[in-house]
């Protein structure tokens, strides 16, 4: 009866160790796989972090143009540019013009910004038959603007160091060699800030010289013969006029003359 009880208990405790292994490796295997899910979640963090430190570099573009055409009215092209530059949220920054023998010219500098500047050009050039010159440029400043930035940075930082020396400064010696290094880095602080400002002004609007003129009909090819015969006539009246005009002013001139002729030929027969 011994032997009997001893032998099922024996079964059972060997029944209980294999179902505690296997629950162990069960919970192994689940922490095994919980592991794995937590690496991946990392991995995909780190990727995330990795995207978000890249910076993206705007690039720094200015744009410039010049165009020159011939109209056959000033007044209408000029009306049809300034509706083109108000559409576009442009302006005018110069405005001229001027008169020759031979026509007359309009010069117009004009402000448009980059993304409409392809726009505001096309629907300039619709109401243009031909263009004498036509030249678009880009020029690419963005190492120039991140340079400009980098140095504007690093000069503040010495600004604020300064600043904290002048505040320890005992002699007066000493407060007036950092005052002057300090005024020297903020007059480089200035200029450089002033040099961003521009460079901005240029990358944030795009600029368009814009000349347009028209040729003058000479009048003497517009009339008709026996009228370019009158006034021909009439031209020549008005030299004899000027002639005679001019005789009058000079008559001292004329008088002495006169004289010193009369006074030579007495001479000359006298000598005779």
């Amino acid at each position: 009866m011994r032997i009997i009880s001893f032998f099922f208990g024996a079964v059972l405790l060997l029944i209980s160790c294999n179902n505690k292994g296997e629950n162990t490796n069960s919970y192994g295997s689940l922490k095994t796989s919980e592991n794995f899910d937590i690496a991946e979640e990392v991995v995909e963090l780190s990727e995330n972090v990795t995207d978000s430190k890249e910076v993206t570099i705007e690039r720094k573009l200015i744009k410039t143009g010049d165009i020159s055409f011939e109209t056959d009215n000033l007044l209408e092209t000029r009306n049809h540019i300034e509706q083109a530059v108000k559409k576009y949220n442009g302006y005018i920054s110069a405005d001229n013009e001027y008169k020759s023998s031979q026509n007359i010219t309009s010069n117009l500098t004009v402000r448009i910004p980059p993304e409409n500047f392809d726009l505001f050009l096309n629907e300039i050039s619709s109401k243009v038959e031909r263009f004498d010159n036509k030249n678009i440029s880009v020029n690419d400043v963005t190492e120039q603007f991140l340079d400009v930035q980098a140095r504007l940075k690093v000069k503040k930082e010495l600004e604020q160091r300064y600043s904290e020396i002048l505040k320890k400064a005992s002699s007066v010696k000493e407060i007036l060699e950092v005052e002057r290094e300090l005024t020297n880095v903020r007059s480089d602080i200035e200029s450089m800030e002033g040099r961003l400002k521009y460079l901005q002004n240029q990358v944030s609007y795009s600029t368009l010289n814009i000349r347009f003129y028209k040729e003058k009909i000479s009048k003497a090819y517009s009339k008709s013969f026996g009228r370019r015969i009158l006034d021909a006539f009439s031209n020549g009246i008005d030299n004899i006029k000027w002639f005679l005009i001019g005789l009058v002013n000079i008559w001292p001139f004329i008088l002495l003359i006169a004289l010193l002729i009369i006074f030579i030929k007495k001479r000359t027969k006298r000598k005779k």
